[in-house]
């Protein structure tokens, strides 16, 4: 057997199972399994694979993961990582794998925030992929990665250890449900904050990788998807700065509802922002 026949049979599993890309899915895997890049694939896969134990080995390694990515287990899960801006992260069922349209929230803030004395709060960090990329990207003097997950926290922190070397600034991790771990005097120059919007009886009709596999409390907003934008709306003013800034990624059909929110409770240049799809996905506004 070649590794190109390997591989085909990985992406017939795939595609029996009904998984999105299999072809991707299983390329990825096998490269993963077999610790190679595309051009070495490339390179390599008219060939026979060889007889010994350790090959064996790879060749049911890829088998298993095949297997349970047809069981709709999500690709991130499996190889364990996740890019976003360009940095690899860390992720497991305990956090929300983070998506390329999040990174619309990100260069916003950073096309718009260029003081790197400003401090930073990120509310629900999870994978702390938010807060970590303003920090290596920003330059940010203080960044603080708030979530109630001591999980994800747990991750985060992973996450930190291993990207974070550069960053010359003060990091922090912090326990709480939203701002209850906070005190009176922590503020901050920009809260930024992908927090759960998908309203519950939606979740039942999302994709299983996400439905069965990614933490319910990290997509789940509730009745109507607004909850935490309620509290943000209300309690993110109590921990700005004058002049000072939040900016929150929002589902594609909420973002008059929470541009409304903000208004009415004082926050002024309040504002919808679209990503690369010309979809809504940021709400930003400013205390003074």
């Amino acid at each position: 057997m070649t590794m190109q026949q390997l591989l085909w049979q990985g992406v017939q599993e795939l595609n029996k199972a009904g998984v999105p890309d299999p072809q991707l899915d299983a390329r990825y895997l096998l490269l993963e399994v077999f610790h190679l890049n595309l051009a070495a694939f490339l390179a390599l896969k008219a060939r026979e694979l060889g007889k010994d134990e350790e090959t064996e080995g790879k060749c049911r390694e890829f088998m298993r993961l095949i297997e349970a990515r047809a069981g709709r287990t999500p690709l991130q899960h499996l190889t364990g990582t996740q890019e976003f801006m360009g940095f690899e992260f860390l992720v497991n069922e305990h956090v929300l794998i983070p998506r390329q349209d999040t990174e619309t929230l990100v260069e916003l803030v950073l096309e718009e925030q260029k003081d790197r004395e400003k401090r930073v709060l990120d509310m629900c960090t999870g994978s702390g992929c938010i807060a970590i990329s303003l920090a290596l990207m920003g330059g940010y003097g203080r960044v603080t990665a708030l979530d109630v997950s001591e999980e994800a926290l747990a991750v985060a922190g992973r996450n930190a250890d291993r990207l974070l070397e550069p960053y010359k600034g003060e990091f922090r991790l912090v326990h709480s449900n939203m701002f209850e771990g906070l005190g009176s005097e922590d503020r901050y120059d920009i809260i930024v904050s992908n927090p759960p919007y998908i309203p519950s009886l939606v979740i039942e009709e999302l994709e299983p990788e996400v439905r069965d596999h990614e933490p319910r409390m990290a997509l789940d907003g509730t009745e109507d998807g607004l909850k935490f934008y309620r509290i943000l709306a209300a309690e993110c003013k109590d921990h700005l700065n004058p002049g000072g800034s939040v900016y929150m990624e929002i589902g594609y059909d909420q973002g008059q509802a929470v541009k409304e929110l903000f208004a009415d409770h004082g926050y002024g240049q309040v504002e919808v922002r679209k990503d690369m799809a010309g979809l809504d996905r940021v709400v930003r506004a400013d205390w003074e």
